[in-house]
């Protein structure tokens, strides 16, 4: 049976999308896990976590009308353990904790040729990791022991499998978002820029397109409709929800890739900000939601919408 619409729908995406009907979402928009360590994906593996995204994409290619679009966002990198890669190497020339140099542990290991790092790390007081650190410019977070953090383009996870589904890059959006990070202690310890932006992928089903510029006013295609940077505060507490995206960003793309009385869909719904989005803009919506919770949490989300119609 079909999936009903304006509903939120408890299950997993994979074979919730097999339920709705051909050819009938205008647009979805969504945001997946971004395997960082969230409860809601400690358990997914790597090679997991990149096979939900194939068979989430390709479930598109039949439920997308011709034209319609599927808009995606995502942080730009994806970070994690791989000790396959060589550790970060660098020196820190200001700010540390413990004066002792390299030059410190040369000296004391000249001064005593049999010396272990264990033994000249006690001789001048420090930690044996402290010593490792030193006489290999070894700063990896977490000790010797850690891998070192990988770092990796997400969007070509995105469009290859897009491309093979048959669904092609159409456009994309950079978020500006607040920085993360912002008051760590980590932010400053290497040249990597802070956190503060991700993308939106949108790709496109083919078919004829119509280009309405009566969806926007003047002002909204100025300040926003046609610009390829958006600055939209970050959601300020997540309490209900770890991994929120602010209102305004499924408003926008509803607002700029659809028309009233079209569907859109959320295939990981979370808290129902896309379904609440749709419903203040006078779409349609079909949410699907893995965790019993966050389903609860949507359908409220939705009710309230409905209530604060005219």
């Amino acid at each position: 049976m079909p999936l009903a619409v304006d509903q939120i729908h408890q299950g997993d995406a994979r074979e919730l999308l097999d339920r709705i009907a051909d050819d009938s979402i205008a647009l979805s928009v969504w945001s997946p896990p971004y395997f960082v360590g969230k409860s809601y994906e400690k358990d997914l593996r790597y090679e997991d976590w990149r096979q939900l995204l194939r068979e989430v994409i390709a479930g598109h290619a039949r439920l997308l009308r011709p034209a319609g679009f599927m808009a995606v966002n995502i942080a730009d990198i994806l970070c994690f353990p791989d000790p396959a890669i060589p550790r970060l190497q660098a020196e820190k020339s200001g700010g540390r904790r413990l004066p002792v140099t390299r030059a410190d542990i040369e000296r004391v290991l000249g001064e005593n040729p049999g010396f272990t790092r264990y033994d000249v790390a006690r001789h001048l007081g420090v930690s044996e990791q402290t010593v490792d650190r030193r006489m290999k410019h070894n700063n990896i977070r977490g000790g010797k022991y850690a891998a070192q953090t990988r770092v990796q383009l997400t969007g070509p996870l995105l469009e290859q499998p897009a491309y093979e589904a048959g669904l092609y890059l159409y456009d994309r959006r950079v978020w500006v978002k607040d920085p993360a990070w912002e008051n760590s202690r980590w932010h400053t310890n290497s040249y990597r820029a802070v956190d503060e932006f991700e993308y939106i992928y949108i790709f496109w089903k083919p078919g004829i397109t119509r280009i309405d510029r009566e969806r926007l006013t003047r002002d909204e295609w100025v300040q926003w409709g046609s610009r390829g940077v958006w600055q939209i505060p970050s959601v300020r507490s997540n309490r209900d929800h770890e991994a929120k995206f602010p209102l305004e960003l499924p408003r926008r793309l509803i607002r700029l890739l659809s028309q009233p009385g079209d569907t859109v869909l959320d295939p990981f719904v979370g808290s129902g900000t896309t379904a609440v989005a749709a419903i203040q803009e006078g779409r349609r919506y079909i949410g699907l939601e893995l965790q019993p919770p966050y389903v609860q949490l949507a359908r409220r989300a939705c009710q309230e919408a409905r209530g604060r119609q005219p």
